[in-house]
C-alpha cells in the first residue's frame, strides 16, 4: 500500500477523538480540569492554592488568582536553575523563548513533555487529518513538505534544559511523520544567520516536488519570490505542479492572499490557517471554505475568557468557563495547561463565531499592538523606544500613532509612524535610527523581522504639523480626557486618516 494511502488511514483514525470533544464539549473540559488538578496537587504551585481541596470550577476560580508573565517569571527562573515539581509533576526541560513583556526583552515559556507530545505536536498532526478530512484524495504524502521555521538557535540552559524559539524545539522534537518529507535538511533549517538559511532554502527546496508548504506568511513569500528570481519562472506552481496547499499561521493572513494568488498559476490550492503559540496550540480552521477556527478542546488546555467589557488584567472580576461564552463578544483568553501554566492571561482576544462546534476568529491583543509580521509590537515597547529616541536627538513628543505597511511585490513591508513634535528632534534620521535600533533592543520578535530588510525595513516617520491629534479628535467628537489617540494599529485606517486629514 503507498505510504500516502497509510498516512491517510492513520489520520482518518484520529478525526473520531475530534468528533467526540465536538460532541462533548463541556464534558472533555471538565475532565481536562480535573486531571490537571489532580497532576497539580503534586507541585508547589498546587500546594499553595490547595488544589487536593478544589472539586469545581468555581472553586478553582475562586482559589486560584489570574496571573501574567510578570507573576510567572519568579517560578520560571526557579524551573531554569533546575528546582523541579514548582508547576508541572514531571521534569519542565524546555522553554519557548517568546516575544518581550512590558518589563523583558524575551520571555520564556516552560515547555513539559506532556505540551509538547500532547499539544504542539498533535496540533501539526491533526493540521494534516484535518485537510485530508476535507480532501479525501489529497496526496500530499506522495510528494515534499517545505517547512519554515523561525529561528533555530538552542540555549542550553544545563545538560538536560534547553530554552528557543518554539521553532527550535519543534524541531529538536520533531516527530518522524512530520520528518519523513520535510526540505529543507535539517542542517539548513537550524541556521541562525537568514541571509544565508534563506538562500540555502530556496536552493535546496526548488528541485524538490512540493505539495505542501507550512509557515509563517511573511517569510514564505520571501522565499517563493528568491525561488522565483533563481529560476526565472513567473508562477511557483510552473516549478511545483502538485503544490496543493499552504498551512500558515503566526500573523493574519488578509494582508499575503492577494500575494499568494498572485504566485500561483492554478486554481485549486487550499489556504489552511491555525493558531498556535510558545504557550499552546488552540486552533485549527477545519473548514477550508469557513474562515473560523475550531477550538481545539484535548491538547491538554483548559479554557477560561474574560469579557472585553470587563477586561482589567489579572484583577478581571468576570471570568467565564466555555459553557458560559457568547457568540460574537470579544474575549480574552485564559489558559491551564500541561505545561504548568495555570490560569495564565496569554494576552490574545478572540471572538466566537459558533458553539456547535466552539469555532472562533482571533480578535486581536488586549493591549495595542502592531503584528502584520509576527513582530508583536506593543504600546510599551513603542513607548520606550520613542523615549529613547528623543533623549538621543533633543526631540520632546506630543503624540504618534504608528501602523504597518505591507509587503508589496518584490518590496519589504515596514512600520509607518506619524508623530507630532513639541520640540523637532535635532537630526531626524538620527531619530529615526535610533527608534529602530531601540525597538530591536527591546523587542527580539521585531529584531528577527528586521533581519537583512528582508520582512521589515527601516520605520517610515511622517512629521505632523501641530495640533495635527487635536483636530482629529475635535473632527470626530472624541476630545476630552478618556479619549486618547490610538498607538498602534494593526491595520491602516487610523493612520490613513491621519495623513489624508494633513493632505488637505
Amino acid at each position: 500500500m503507498p505510504f500516502n494511502s497509510i498516512f491517510s488511514w492513520i489520520m482518518k483514525k484520529r478525526l473520531h477523538q475530534i468528533e467526540l470533544f465536538q460532541k462533548y464539549p463541556i464534558d472533555v473540559q471538565d475532565e481536562l480540569l480535573r486531571k490537571h488538578l489532580f497532576n497539580g496537587s503534586f507541585t508547589e504551585y498546587g500546594k499553595k492554592y490547595g488544589f487536593r481541596e478544589i472539586e469545581n470550577y468555581s472553586q478553582f476560580k475562586e482559589r486560584v488568582p489570574l496571573q501574567t508573565y510578570e507573576d510567572l517569571q519568579p517560578w520560571v527562573e526557579r524551573l531554569m536553575k533546575g528546582e523541579k515539581a514548582l508547576l508541572w509533576p514531571t521534569d519542565t526541560r524546555m522553554f519557548a523563548k517568546s516575544s518581550g513583556t512590558t518589563s523583558n526583552r524575551s520571555k520564556y515559556i516552560p515547555v513539559t513533555r506532556e505540551s509538547m507530545e500532547d499539544c504542539h505536536q498533535r496540533g501539526g498532526k491533526d493540521l494534516l487529518a484535518l485537510y485530508y478530512w476535507n480532501n479525501p484524495n489529497a496526496k500530499l504524502y506522495n510528494y515534499k513538505h517545505l517547512v519554515v521555521g523561525g529561528s533555530a538557535k538552542n540555549i542550553q540552559l544545563s545538560e538536560e534544559t534547553y530554552a528557543g524559539d518554539l521553532s527550535a524545539l519543534l524541531m529538536k522534537n520533531m516527530p518522524w511523520w512530520a520528518e519523513i518529507r520535510r526540505t529543507p535538511t535539517r542542517d539548513t533549517a537550524l541556521l541562525e544567520e537568514w541571509e544565508e538559511k534563506i538562500a540555502r532554502i530556496a536552493l535546496e527546496a526548488y528541485p524538490e516536488d512540493v505539495a505542501l508548504m507550512v509557515g509563517v506568511p511573511s517569510w514564505t513569500l520571501v522565499i517563493l519570490k528568491r525561488i522565483l528570481d533563481i529560476t526565472g519562472k513567473d508562477y511557483i506552481t510552473d516549478i511545483w505542479p502538485n503544490l496543493e496547499c499552504f498551512m500558515h499561521g503566526g500573523v493574519s493572513f488578509a494582508p499575503y492572499k492577494d500575494q499568494f494568488a498572485a504566485l500561483m498559476n492554478k486554481s485549486g490550492v487550499n489556504y489552511m490557517e491555525s493558531y498556535n503559540a510558545s504557550e499552546g496550540f488552540f486552533g485549527i480552521q477545519d473548514q477550508l471554505d469557513n474562515p473560523s477556527l475550531l477550538l481545539m478542546l484535548d491538547y491538554g488546555i483548559y479554557y477560561e475568557f474574560i469579557p472585553m467589557e470587563h477586561y482589567a488584567g489579572k484583577d478581571s472580576k468576570v471570568v467565564q468557563n466555555l459553557e458560559e461564552v457568547e457568540v460574537g463578544k470579544q474575549y480574552a483568553l485564559v489558559i491551564s495547561t500541561n505545561g504548568g501554566l495555570w490560569r495564565y492571561i496569554i494576552g490574545d482576544t478572540i471572538r466566537f463565531t459558533e458553539k456547535e462546534p466552539y469555532r472562533f476568529v482571533i480578535a486581536g491583543r488586549t493591549r495595542s499592538f502592531i503584528n502584520a509580521f509576527g513582530e508583536e509590537l506593543i504600546v510599551e515597547n513603542a513607548d520606550k523606544a520613542i523615549a529613547y529616541a528623543s533623549s538621543q536627538t533633543g526631540a520632546q513628543i506630543r503624540d504618534y500613532t504608528a501602523a504597518p505597511v505591507f509587503m508589496e511585490n518584490k518590496n519589504s513591508g515596514g512600520h509607518e509612524w506619524a508623530i507630532e513634535f513639541d520640540v523637532l528632534p535635532a537630526d531626524l534620521d538620527q531619530f529615526i535610527r535610533m527608534l529602530d535600533t531601540e525597538l530591536m533592543r527591546l523587542n527580539s520578535d521585531y529584531e528577527a523581522k528586521r533581519s537583512h530588510d528582508y520582512i521589515m525595513k527601516e520605520p517610515k516617520v511622517n512629521v505632523l504639523p501641530r495640533g495635527t491629534f487635536e483636530d482629529w479628535l475635535r473632527r470626530h467628537d472624541k476630545l476630552g480626557g478618556q479619549n486618547k489617540i490610538p498607538r498602534l494599529n494593526n491595520g491602516r485606517e487610523f493612520l490613513d486618516q491621519i495623513l489624508q486629514q494633513v493632505r488637505v
